[in-house]
């Protein structure tokens, strides 16, 4: 997971601002769901490159990321210089160590925590740094069915790769680890958490918000993904610089025939997930 992160962070940091307008509701979700407000201390677990990061910062809390990667890790630092930003794996780095301080008011993670090997680990030393009555705020995907943001466009790319990437098991780390609210509630209990929420929240995924079609942003971002990568490593040197345009050009056509008023715009699925530190 460190190694595909780091290979991630370029695409990623280069497609920010795309990605920000597009996860705008879920960051304000988050922020609200958590109240981040002035004297606070904050941790943003998964920072990437920075967005809630900096949504905490600008709402007074006094802010502090954690990333695995060191290139999101990097770009977060540019973005909000005021922060303290820690390159290290939530699941197992001294956070009161890494970033000293008080104990964390609010933890809050937009997509960051789907990702550990054993998640009751990460939640219950996330919860160490929280202080007594600390709230826990994060937002996850649902199922891949659920989500075209896993497909849409995608697809194109990858039925052409062989093998064809399978879907992962399920509770496999990744984007849906969490889809089973019943068995994230559970790793949140056995990590000590209480007072555990789960709720869905629905948004648009909308690719438009610059004015145009969203076409080639959301290629941009899918090129950006592990399938997307994969598929330019393995497909371009095999099918050239013509072929691999076409193929390009294959899913913008995919992309035209799914437009929603005129733009790419699709539902995303995620989980709110509320939780409290009692202090144990």
């Amino acid at each position: 997971m460190r190694q595909d992160w780091a290979d991630k962070a370029a695409g990623w940091v280069a497609n920010e601002a795309v990605f920000d307008a597009v996860f705008a509701p879920v960051t304000a979700a988050i922020l609200t769901a958590a109240a981040v407000g002035p004297g606070q201390r904050l941790l943003d677990v998964g920072c990437g490159s920075g967005a809630l990061l900096a949504a905490g910062a600008a709402a007074g809390a006094s802010a502090v990321g954690v990333d695995i990667s060191p290139g999101m890790a990097d770009a977060a630092r540019r973005r909000v210089p005021e922060a303290t930003v820690v390159v290290g794996d939530a699941q197992v780095v001294d956070l009161a160590a890494a970033a000293p301080g008080p104990s964390f008011d609010r933890v809050v993670s937009r997509f960051g925590v789907m990702f550990f090997d054993d998640p009751t680990a990460a939640f219950a030393n996330i919860r160490r740094a929280a202080t007594p009555g600390g709230r826990l705020v994060f937002a996850c995907w649902r199922g891949r069915s659920e989500n075209p943001m896993f497909t849409l466009g995608s697809d194109v790319l990858a039925d052409r790769l062989d093998p064809k990437p399978a879907d992962p098991a399920p509770g496999t780390p990744g984007p849906t680890a969490f889809a089973d609210s019943g068995r994230l509630a559970a790793l949140l209990g056995d990590a000590g958490w209480a007072d555990i929420t789960i709720r869905p929240f629905d948004f648009s995924c909308d690719y438009g918000t610059a004015g145009g079609d969203g076409v080639e942003e959301r290629l941009a971002t899918v090129l950006s993904t592990s399938t997307g990568r994969s598929a330019q490593q393995q497909l371009e040197p095999r099918l050239g610089p013509e072929g691999w345009s076409a193929l390009l050009d294959d899913v913008r056509a995919e992309l035209r025939r799914h437009l929603v008023n005129g733009a790419v715009r699709f539902p995303g699925a995620t989980w709110l997930a509320t939780a409290a530190n009692p202090g144990r």
